[in-house]
């Protein structure tokens, strides 16, 4: 067995168990070794785990834990399935995972986070402005999240404009 078709078979399983995370594991290895088409089924397979994933956490009723591996692989995938929508300018699609990603968690950095993209969105600010306007890109690589969770002064800006224009309504 070659080393694609070895991996194929570890992705086939990791997908069987719902190991989200143990396909994230694997991702750099199919980044290496997939073509075009195989990398588009991986990510899918992470994808669909994922929708799996915030199907039965709502009807659960319950937040996802961002310290639970699978919550947080969870919780990454939705992050990025929300910002190709925003790249792709499907704003009010990425505007309305934000605001289902900003409840999910129970880790208050990431919901506030979260609420500011949202936001963003919301108010058809483009993600090329979001980025370099709102988002402090070097604060949030310091941090290491895989999320854009560090923000410049204007963000305040956005929240302050989006509580007054709440209240208007």
């Amino acid at each position: 067995m070659n080393e694609v078709e070895e991996l194929k078979a570890k992705v086939l399983q990791a997908q069987q168990n719902g190991d989200i995370a143990g396909l994230y594991v694997l991702e750099q290895t199919a980044l290496d070794l997939f073509d075009e088409d195989a990398l588009g089924g991986f990510y899918a397979n992470i994808l669909d785990l994922a929708l799996e994933n915030l199907t039965n956490t709502l009807e659960a009723h319950r937040v996802m834990d961002m310290n639970e591996v699978q919550d947080f692989a969870t919780l990454r995938a939705l992050y990025e399935y929300a910002i190709e929508h925003y790249s792709a300018k499907q704003v009010a699609d990425a505007s309305a995972l934000f605001e289902v990603l900003s409840g999910l968690s129970n880790d208050e950095k990431f919901s506030s986070a979260l609420k500011l993209h949202w936001i963003a969105s919301a108010e058809n600010l483009s993600l090329d402005d979001f980025v370099y306007e709102i988002a402090d890109i070097k604060a949030t690589e310091d941090a290491g999240t895989f999320y854009i969770s560090q923000f410049k002064d204007k963000a305040q800006k956005l929240l302050d404009n989006a509580k007054t224009k709440g209240k208007k309504n």
